[in-house]
């Protein structure tokens, strides 16, 4: 598998970028730092990836709004290889800064097909930065993440963030969304059940904890799954399981890109 390779976005003020290298390293995969900069200079191309991942942190220290700066940055160094990327399904992902990112791009939810904007992750309900452990739902059939959690699952995962409240430009777009079953996770208890702060940690509308594109192959969720990849990761009886949520969210990404020769 070592054929396969992932790019890892990067720009100052990136972090969680060892994490996400660390967890697809350890499944096999041939992961890379891929700079801003050697976008822009054209060092690096992303048509040599079979996968792309952002990761979180506070790219250009969430100056003007979070992501916005990496967003336009990679618009102009990259947007036709991006929009290529994601026409021939091939996976690309963001967490936390990452979803912000993708937001910023008009990648997700994307709804038209057009990379409008549409939605933003604005501050957190309780104004405060929300860091901690919660619960997710895998709530669809994503054609990525299907290949390793079973729809219905409840996962753990921690946040740490301040803008993660997801908020639509229309309303009538999350009826679409729901629609087109773009809805990928959803903060729940613990024991699966919806319910609103602290185990919404940000106040998102129905619970959203991660949205993908109409296709599936476009995801940003607000948990890091790269900081829950090994079983000492978790908390509490989790710690107890067999599997962490980590390593079923990567390996989940790993597989679809061979189960599609990309």
């Amino acid at each position: 598998m070592e054929d396969i390779k992932i790019a890892i976005l990067r720009m100052e003020g990136t972090n969680n970028e060892e994490e996400v290298y660390s967890a697809f390293k350890n499944l096999g995969v041939s992961p890379e730092f891929v700079h801003i900069k050697e976008l822009e200079s054209k060092k690096k191309s992303l048509e040599n990836f079979q996968g792309i991942f952002i990761p979180g942190g506070f790219s250009a220290g969430d100056y003007v709004r979070a992501g916005v700066i990496f967003a336009q940055r990679l618009i102009k160094s990259s947007w036709n290889e991006i929009r290529r990327f994601t026409e021939e399904k091939k996976p690309l992902i963001g967490t936390c800064n990452g979803f912000q990112i993708l937001s910023e791009m008009g990648l997700l939810p994307d709804i038209n097909g057009k990379a409008e904007k549409s939605m933003v992750l604005s501050v957190n309900k309780s104004g405060k930065f929300e860091c901690r452990t919660t619960y997710i739902k895998f709530s669809n059939k994503n054609p990525i993440l299907s290949n390793g959690i079973n729809t219905g699952s409840i996962l753990q995962a921690p946040v740490a963030h301040k803008e993660g409240q997801v908020m639509f430009k229309d309303p009538n777009i999350l009826d679409e969304i729901i629609q087109n079953n773009q809805i990928v996770f959803q903060y729940t208890d613990a024991q699966g059940k919806f319910g609103e702060y602290p185990w919404n940690p940000n106040g998102s509308i129905n619970g959203i904890a991660g949205l993908s594109n109409r296709e599936g192959n476009v995801i940003g969720m607000m948990p890091h799954p790269e900081r829950a990849f090994d079983i000492f990761n978790m908390s509490g009886r989790e710690r107890e399981g067999k599997i962490s949520t980590g390593k079923l969210f990567f390996a989940s990404i790993i597989e679809y890109i061979k189960s599609h020769a990309i």
